[in-house]
Formats: C-alpha cells, structure tokens, sequence
C-alpha cells in the first residue's frame, strides 16, 4: 500500500520494509485506522526506548492522505510521545506544518531543516570508478564505530555514537579499506531505508571514492527491493550537481527533518 504512494511516503515505507526484514531497532506502526488509512507514523516501541532524551534514535517517520487527519493523530493521540525529545521525518510539507503547531501546543523544542530529496531508478548504470592498487571493498564494522562519529557532521557525542553503531550493526554498509584494512571512504544506511552518511576522509579525496561507496550501497538496497534514495542540503549545490549528473531524479517534494528537542 506504502509503495503505492513513493515517493512521498518514502520515510515510511523504508522504516515498515525494516520492520519487515526482522525489525532490528524495534519500530512499530500507528494509522487513523485500518485497512483504509488516512495517517501513518511508525516509531521506536516504548519498550525499546532506553533514553528519552536520544533524539538520534527517537526517530518516527510519517505519511498522510489527509493532513487534518495526521494533524489529529499526531496532536490529540498518544501517538507520538512528547515527553521525550525526537525527530519526525517525511516528504510531505504538512509534516514540518504539524511540528510547528505542536512547538507551540505542547511547548517543545523545535528545530526543522529541509532537504532535497534524490532516487535513483537502477544504481547499475551508475558510473564506474577503479580502486587504486592496495585498496579494497569491505564493509563497516563495530571498530570503525568512533572513526564515524568523529568524522560526521552531526556526531561527537556518546548518543551520536549509539546510533551510528546501530547502523553499523543492523544496515547496510560499504566502505573502501587501505592495507591497514582501515577504512578511508563509506556510505551507510539508516533506519528509514535512506542512503545517508557518506564520507570520505580529506587525505583521498579526489578519487571517486564516495562515488565507489555510493555506487556499491546503492547496489546493495537496490538488491534488497528498497527505493535508492538520498537527501541532500538545500545550500549543498556542489552536490546536488554530482547527484543530478549521475543520473539521481530530483524529488519535487523537499524532505523535512523536524527535531523536538534541546539541542
């Protein structure tokens, strides 16, 4: 029913496809009803919640046919727990609408970005790059765990930390590896099925490397039968010109991450 609607209901149908592949973070899902829904959330299950001030984890995703609907589900319903800090993300500008009335209802913290969103139809006719001699394809792994929170833009912290190994340990992940089987490049997945963290370390830039990572994840999720989609900053133009000459397709609905919580 979810595949129907992509791509706005992306956020959503990647965090259901995980749940349907073993559920590795614990999410479950709410509607206004069923089987004909107007309004979806999926969240972390209460018993799996071990902080409520981790934000990184606290992730719902959402999706409506009816805003008014959602509006109602999300506001006056137990839905969405509001006593701890979160984010909700979607592709749906009522999504971030809904947030700003409950920072003003409920009276928390609201911190909202929008991002363009990219899907690629078929990662196998993206370009090919070689590895230079001595380097590797791999994956990530527990050990490379700090290595990624140092390194990423919203990491640094201890629960930045958790996430990022919950990732490592539940997601797919590809990584380029030097002879010291240390990686210098990865892409990872997170919990609503995105391509999301992808770095490259400044010493080997200049190589493709992201390209090889990107590339390879894309392959990887492809595979599995989830959309290959990413999100890129609205003031990152360098990179929106890399994605479009790859062949990505520029969603006309901007994803909205919507975080509730003192930062």
């Amino acid at each position: 029913m979810l595949k129907k609607c992509l791509p706005q209901s992306l956020a959503v149908h990647g965090a259901v496809m995980n749940i349907n592949r073993g559920n590795p973070v614990g999410h479950e899902v709410i509607v206004d009803s069923w089987p004909k829904f107007k309004a979806v959330l999926t969240r972390p299950r209460r018993e799996v919640v071990s902080d409520d001030s981790d934000y990184y984890v606290n992730v719902y995703a959402a999706f409506y046919h009816d805003l008014n609907v959602y509006r109602t589900l999300v506001l006056d319903t137990d839905a969405v727990n509001w006593a701890q800090f979160l984010r909700i993300h979607g592709n749906q500008d009522g999504i971030y609408k809904v947030c700003r009335d409950a920072a003003a209802i409920k009276h928390v913290p609201l911190s909202a970005t929008s991002y363009i969103t990219y899907m690629h139809p078929n990662p196998r006719i993206l370009p090919e790059y070689q590895l230079e001699p001595g380097f590797t394809m791999s994956s990530l792994n527990a050990s490379h765990v700090d290595l990624l929170n140092e390194t990423w833009n919203y990491g640094g912290n201890e629960q930045s930390r958790h996430y990022l190994a919950s990732t490592v340990q539940h997601f797919f992940t590809t990584c380029i590896i030097d002879s010291d089987s240390q990686p210098v490049s990865w892409s990872t997945m997170d919990f609503l099925g995105a391509m999301a963290n992808t770095y490259t370390l400044p010493s080997h830039r200049g190589k493709h490397y992201s390209a090889i990572t990107m590339r390879a994840l894309a392959m990887k999720v492809h595979a599995a039968g989830y959309p290959v989609y990413g999100i890129v900053a609205l003031s990152n133009v360098h990179m929106q010109k890399i994605h479009e000459h790859r062949g990505y397709q520029k969603l006309s609905e901007l994803y909205h991450s919507c975080i509730h919580a003192n930062m």
